[in-house]
């Protein structure tokens, strides 16, 4: 569970030093966990076992699974983590960091049970603190498991003042049975792409190298909000929405026709882009051909390329361009895929297919 160093008293022969001393505050930390109880306590489930304090978390599994695989995630937020604290808005980066690690998760199926997270820094400030974790239970709240444990982390001398350093760690778990691994997906398959709020937590440096040229220009607009709005914009959390999707085992299939399977596989874009990401989850001998007049990326993505004068095949490698998560599923299930994720506030379209692999490149956008 979360907690700092135990308290201890170091003497030598001439002076006696405290932790304090030494740079720790105790008293700092023992107050961030007391202010964070309530926060921890909203996304806590019937499985959670006893409360925060512990050495160690409980979660109680039985009954809920006939054959239950867990699935495993670690991720952080990369250099956004730079923006936040040049900014000072520390209240959305747990979702990032929750976010990073759900959304990888939910990928093969599972629903993400519990999670732990990491805070580090040279000196404890509570507030930032405070804010920081906050945004990790808001991030557990939207993705629906328990922020369970956690560390804070006072380290003089480890860090510059003001900064601090984050890691999240997820467990969730799938029926074996319905695992999701890609191995039914077939030529003729379509990308159902869903939309991103933004870059979410990937290419942060490069980011941060295009808005310095450009002079930190965070207040200028771009669709009706600021640079540093659009550029902080926490990564959505797919979870909920998708695995109502999932677990409505059959698609409402008008006419004689038989029903269709739902999801044949997904793809969370993060490092690496459209163009690695949806490929790692397609068998070999496939490829799959993208149509990028197929939705408008988004005003951030315009302005980081224009500055930035980044080539298009960076901008595909490097960002989601507007593009946060997918499914490959039949042609016959992308409306009604589509209806019910737009009815989770999630906007959707088919961007691309399934083809042959042929002899040229795995993934072509055009």
């Amino acid at each position: 569970m979360r907690r700092m160093p135990p308290d201890a008293i170091v003497t030598s022969s001439n002076d006696a030093l405290s932790y304090r001393a030494a740079g720790v505050d105790i008293d700092a930390g023992n107050a961030v966990v007391e202010r964070i109880k309530p926060l921890v306590g909203k996304t806590f489930r019937p499985e959670v076992m006893g409360g925060l304090g512990g050495f160690g978390a409980l979660f109680d599994l039985a009954g809920k699974y006939r054959e239950p695989v867990l699935v495993s995630g670690t991720d952080g937020v990369g250099t956004k983590l730079k923006l936040a604290q040049q900014l000072n808005r520390h209240d959305t980066i747990g979702i990032d960091l929750v976010g990073m690690c759900v959304n990888d998760v939910l990928v093969q199926g599972a629903e993400p049970l519990f999670f732990l997270d990491y805070f580090a820094t040279g000196k404890l400030d509570v507030d930032t603190t405070v804010a920081v974790v906050g945004g990790i239970a808001r991030g557990c709240e939207l993705a629906g498991c328990a922020l369970i444990g956690g560390e804070t982390a006072e380290m003089p001398d480890m860090y510059p003042p003001g900064e601090y350093d984050l890691a999240g760690f997820n467990v969730g778990a799938v029926e074996k049975s319905e695992i999701i691994d890609g191995s039914a997906i077939r030529v003729g398959d379509v990308i159902l792409g869903i939309a991103s709020s933004g870059p979410h937590s990937n290419g942060y440096s490069l980011i941060r190298k295009i808005v310095e040229r450009a002079g930190s220009p965070f207040e200028l607009e771009l669709d009706g909000i600021t640079l540093a709005d659009a550029l902080m914009a926490p990564t959505t959390i797919y979870v909920k929405p998708i695995l109502q999707l999932f677990h409505a085992s059959e698609y409402p299939v008008p006419g004689p026709r038989s029903p269709v399977p739902l999801v044949h596989g997904m793809a969370h874009i993060t490092g690496g882009g459209l163009l690695e990401n949806i490929i790692r989850v397609v068998p070999d001998g496939l490829g799959l051909a993208i149509d990028s007049s197929a939705w408008q990326m988004p005003a951030v993505f315009d302005w980081l390329q224009r500055e930035g004068k980044v080539p298009r095949e960076e901008m595909w490698r490097t960002f989601n361009c507007g593009i946060g998560f997918t499914l490959i599923l039949s042609r016959d299930g992308a409306d009604a895929a589509s209806t019910m994720l737009s009815k989770h506030g999630l906007a959707s379209q088919v961007i691309g297919e399934v083809v042959s692999a042929g002899d040229g490149a795995r993934v072509r956008i055009a």
